[in-house]
């Protein structure tokens, strides 16, 4: 009898270790972290109630829900006496930087101090505040964008804007010593994280805050903007959300809110393909019109530095 199949079939149930992808990896480490699976408890119910419809929330919640935190208390008295809103008088208590900022731009506010919260402990190559800086100042061009576009929803423009750089964070816990690396990369060559990313580690965060994001069970819409926002041709859902994100992100590192470091940019900005895909998803503006909205936006996202500023103070 040939001997062969019975040396195949040993060599078979000895097999050498197999290699787990990036998303594998990623999903056995957040499996062992402690930090991650409490994260949905305080960001959940924010997300959920800024799906609220404004006329719906009640201002006394509001002001319960800003006292209970200090920092927040104080992120919101701050915005509130910011010169943003050239006010005679100080304004010195809760109730009144309410009703001086309005509902949407508080829970806006306690949006962005509870991802400030979540901010890893430890020094980096990057300020990961500068994450946060970024994340609102394109969260704020977004929704900005998304109106002028038409675009139906601009406040889920806005939290997807915030929550576009989500794998960021998980990257930052979950593997510290590899994206310490990819810091030094970023920082030494002047190149996009997410170029870093795949370099070294053989994805990037899309990838990471996909997983996160599905874990935490956002909506599919969200997830999509997180796992293509640079890439918003791939999106299926959604491209035109994906692309204005996509384009946001843009804007904001191009005028200094971006993560902290010196970045090149190669190429025209209105040479990316994200153009392409809000042409199809917004055919009523003509790439003329497209091209002069740039230009607005990017000084939109070059203002909006004072506004990150005064939640993010040095």
């Amino acid at each position: 009898m040939d001997a062969q199949p019975y040396k195949n079939f040993f060599s078979r149930q000895i097999p050498s270790p197999p290699q787990l992808s990036p998303r594998e990896l990623i999903r056995v480490r957040l499996e062992k972290l402690n930090s991650i699976p409490t994260v949905p408890a305080i960001i959940r119910p924010l997300i959920h109630y800024m799906d609220k419809p404004i006329e719906q929330v009640d201002v006394k919640r509001v002001v319960d829900m800003v006292s209970c935190d200090e920092a927040i208390t104080a992120q919101c008295l701050r915005m509130a006496n910011s010169a943003l809103y050239f006010r005679s008088q100080d304004v010195r208590t809760v109730h009144g930087a309410v009703i001086i900022l309005g509902v949407q731009q508080v829970r806006e506010i306690l949006m962005a101090c509870s991802l400030l919260h979540l901010l890893p402990k430890g020094q980096w190559t990057i300020n990961p505040s500068a994450l946060w800086k970024h994340s609102l100042g394109c969260a704020v061009v977004s929704r900005q964008f998304a109106r002028r576009l038409r675009y139906p929803e601009p406040d889920k423009a806005y939290l997807a804007g915030l929550l576009h750089d989500l794998g960021q964070l998980v990257n930052f816990i979950a593997l510290p010593s590899e994206y310490q690396t990819v810091l030094e990369k970023a920082v030494k060559e002047k190149c996009a994280l997410h170029v870093a990313e795949s370099a070294v580690l053989g994805f990037n965060h899309c990838e990471s805050g996909r997983i996160v994001a599905v874990h935490w069970k956002l909506n599919e819409e969200l997830v999509e903007v997180i796992q293509h926002h640079h890439d918003p041709q791939q999106a299926r859902l959604q491209p035109g959300l994906a692309a204005i994100v996509s384009l946001s992100d843009q804007f904001c590192r191009r005028v200094g809110l971006g993560l902290g470091y010196e970045e090149t940019f190669g190429g025209d900005l209105l040479d990316d393909s994200a153009w392409e895909v809000l042409a199809l998803e917004f055919p009523r503006f003509g790439r003329a019109k497209l091209e002069e909205y740039s230009s607005e936006i990017l000084e939109f996202a070059r203002n909006s530095i004072q506004l990150v500023d005064s939640l993010f103070p040095a």
